[in-house]
């Protein structure tokens, strides 16, 4: 008897559904805590994302900002290997030889001068409409003073001198154009640059020139004296 109960009590233990979990239980089971863990990692790789990325662009910032430096040395080294081969060209020596030699040295500089001019480098700056128009008024000031450069040296270098004035923060040595310097300020600080190295070349050009002259005037005194001893 003992045996045959134990076995009906088994057998209903078998029959028995399996437990059903409690409906808050189910609720927590499913993948949503999963999809809250996802949400939550891909917040944080986000975020280590963007932080890369700003850290990859800072980065190259440093580096196109070289890049611009480079490219604007080069263009000041070709003005100033064009400058320098015209220097040559006009410069006194040259009036000193034979015309054989010139004429081949000439050949030679023009050959530099166009191997020169083959390459080209432009770096364009950024301005407002304001920037823009300053540096039309500050262009338009130097070529009016250029374009009188025939008329009266003099007169031109000193005025050169008074545009440069207003351009270096150092103390010049003349007056100080007023107008030119408001100008000068309201232009971009790249064209600021270009200005001033403009004027730096042009008053160079006219101190070579003035000096070419002067030796020309002496060599004219020299010979007239020279003549004039002669006929003693």
């Amino acid at each position: 008897m003992a045996q045959a109960k134990i076995s009906a009590k088994a057998s209903e233990g078998a029959q028995q559904p399996p437990q059903q979990q409690p409906p808050q239980q189910q609720q927590q089971q499913p993948s949503s805590g999963g999809q809250l863990r996802g949400r939550f990692y891909r917040s944080t790789s986000m975020a280590d994302r963007s932080s890369r990325l700003l850290e990859n662009l800072d980065q190259l910032e440093l580096r196109v900002e070289a890049f611009r430096d480079a490219a604007c040395a080069m263009e000041q080294e070709k003005e100033i290997l064009l400058e320098m081969i015209h220097n040559i060209q006009n410069s006194q020596d040259m009036r000193h030889i034979s015309e054989g030699e010139r004429e081949e040295l000439n050949l030679t500089a023009n050959r530099l001068m166009g191997r020169t001019l083959t390459v080209e480098v432009s770096v364009e700056t950024i301005r407002n409409a304001q920037q823009q128009e300053s540096l039309l008024h500050a262009t338009k000031m130097i070529d009016e003073i250029v374009n009188k450069l025939l008329d009266d040296l003099e007169d031109a270098k000193i005025r050169l001198m008074s545009l440069y004035g207003a351009c270096t923060s150092d103390v010049p040595a003349g007056p100080i154009d007023q107008k030119f310097q408001s100008v000068v300020i309201g232009c971009a600080i790249e064209d600021q640059k270009k200005i001033k190295r403009r004027l730096e070349t042009l008053l160079r050009n006219l101190e070579n020139s003035e000096k070419s002259i002067t030796l020309l005037e002496h060599q004219k005194s020299s010979v007239r004296q020279s003549c004039n001893s002669k006929q003693d």
